[in-house]
């Protein structure tokens, strides 16, 4: 008997091949380090953490029939995910992410989601084939790595209407993505200050001032991120607003997926909004400093 999950992960599921250097790096360095390959994207990212918080999550997503998408199904439910409502395309390659880092931070990254952009709305065949109730009634964590055409069907769709949404743009490069949501006044939106920005078309000093103008935008609800610098969250016209603590960077890819997810948990376990934002830049803070296993 399947299992019911406790969340759906809708977005990216590929393998994170990331080079991490012990220096400060910039454009052009060449440096000593290490390359791993691991288990990655935003959707899995969040998917994973939801996991080591306790929860049943459910991947939404593709994933090629090919020895690394055997690979990382396998490497999925090895972590607690549960893969069956995963779309299996015989043609399309497993997806990649390529990221360069220092100790100053991210340096340059590659996503390539080609085959999850192709694959379109056959992600979200389990909500239409019966194999998921619908409308869905649960939390959805969602990633901006979809076509905004797709995006923009979700942002509408009667199979989501009722869902507690939680989307992510996945990107700066994607934050575009996002503006359905906006337009549409639905779900939580996660973004980092340069995202939020993109989106409203605007540029913000702070967390607090870029999250009123999420909200007066149409935004629903809208946590804002920025690095190092304190986080914010706004609802109801309300701002609540918290320093992160200090620690010593050692790495970065997946510390905003990180804090979605200990924010999607501690929310779920009833926490308020201030101890869920709390709980969150906590998590995020030991993710960055290297002492949260993956």
């Amino acid at each position: 008997m399947t299992q019911t999950p406790d969340i759906l992960c809708i977005g990216s599921v590929l393998w994170d091949v990331i080079g991490r250097s012990e220096n400060a790096m910039r454009q052009g360095s060449d440096m000593p380090g290490r390359i791993t390959q691991l288990p990655g994207g935003v959707a899995l990212n969040i998917g994973m953490a939801l996991a080591r918080f306790g929860l049943r999550p459910a991947l939404l997503s593709a994933v090629g029939r090919d020895v690394q998408g055997d690979a990382l199904i396998d490497a999925c439910r090895t972590r607690g995910l549960m893969t069956e409502y995963i779309y299996r395309s015989e043609d399309l390659p497993t997806d990649k992410y390529m990221a360069v880092e220092g100790t100053n931070g991210l340096i340059a990254a590659i996503a390539d989601a080609h085959s999850l952009e192709a694959a379109g709305d056959k992600i979200l065949r389990a909500l239409t084939d019966g194999s998921l109730p619908a409308p869905y009634i649960g939390a959805v964590a969602l990633d901006g790595n979809l076509t905004l055409d797709l995006l923009s069907e979700i942002a509408r769709s009667p199979l989501l209407e009722k869902a507690d949404l939680r989307v992510a743009p996945a990107s700066p490069g994607k934050a575009l993505r996002l503006k359905p949501f906006m337009q549409s006044g639905r779900g939580t939106l996660y973004v980092n200050l340069e995202e939020a920005g993109l989106l409203c078309e605007a540029s913000f000093e702070n967390s607090a001032e870029a999250a009123r103008g999420m909200l007066s935008r149409g935004a629903h609800r809208a946590v804002v991120t920025n690095g190092s610098d304190p986080a914010s969250v706004a609802y109801d016209d309300r701002v609540l607003t918290e320093n992160p603590p200090v620690v010593h960077v050692a790495r970065v890819t997946g510390a905003g997926d990180t804090f979605m997810a200990s924010h999607i948990a501690a929310e779920r376990r009833g926490k308020s909004t201030a101890e869920a934002l709390h709980d969150a830049l906590q998590s995020a803070a030991l993710y960055v400093s290297g002492e949260t296993k993956i």
